[in-house]
């Protein structure tokens, strides 16, 4: 079940690379680019700080899942502005789902706790980095969104659960329902944190 869940986590995350570029008058094969390193390019460097294979690259079906969900959002770009309230809530999930997906993995590796927390942590926002980066858009991890603090929660969730020997399949669904949980009340409530430093 995971393994579909982290698909559509893909998907997702594609979806909202496009939206984003469907503003930015790219071509159609930058466009693909760019959702191909929203979707994976958390997994990726999670991967690469692991010194294992990265995972697309033995499973090609990640690719043909993000190339048929690009070009099929093709046709849904017109409607985005109805579509981006709930393309929000989907990517709260993704982030949630990565996160303890990129924990439970760094876990598994033999990594302490605070590490395979961090490792989530990447897993579930790089992507979003790079395409704020690639769009020219300030990071939204650099922004007063209650973001990469979801990602904490669940991360560190998973990790507390892992601890007492909770069954993991349990502990998955948990930790990915509180970080959810977290971001969502935070798009609804339009809740932010603190400024760190206000003159």
């Amino acid at each position: 079940m995971i393994y579909y869940l982290d698909l559509f986590g893909c998907v997702i995350f594609a979806i909202t690379a496009i939206f984003v570029a469907a503003s930015k008058e790219l071509d159609v094969l930058g466009v693909l680019v760019a959702a191909f390193l929203t979707a994976v390019g958390g997994g990726t460097l999670r991967d690469l700080i692991l010194n294992t294979d990265v995972f697309w690259t033995h499973d090609v079906t990640y690719l043909y899942v993000i190339l048929i969900c690009s070009l099929s959002t093709y046709f849904l770009v017109h409607f985005k502005d109805n579509l981006l309230k709930y393309l929000f809530y989907a990517d709260a999930f993704g982030l949630a789902l990565f996160t303890v997906i990129g924990t439970k993995k760094a876990l598994k590796f033999g990594l302490r706790e605070e590490v395979a927390i961090i490792m989530g942590i990447l897993t579930g926002v790089a992507g979003g980095i790079i395409r704020d980066i690639i769009f020219n858009d300030k990071p939204i991890v650099l922004r007063r969104e209650i973001y990469v603090t979801a990602s904490i929660l669940s991360g560190g969730s998973f990790v507390i659960l892992n601890m007492f020997g909770i069954d993991e399949i349990f502990s998955t669904m948990i930790s990915i329902t509180l970080g959810l949980c977290l971001r969502s009340y935070a798009i609804y409530y339009k809740v932010h944190l603190p400024l760190f430093f206000k003159k």
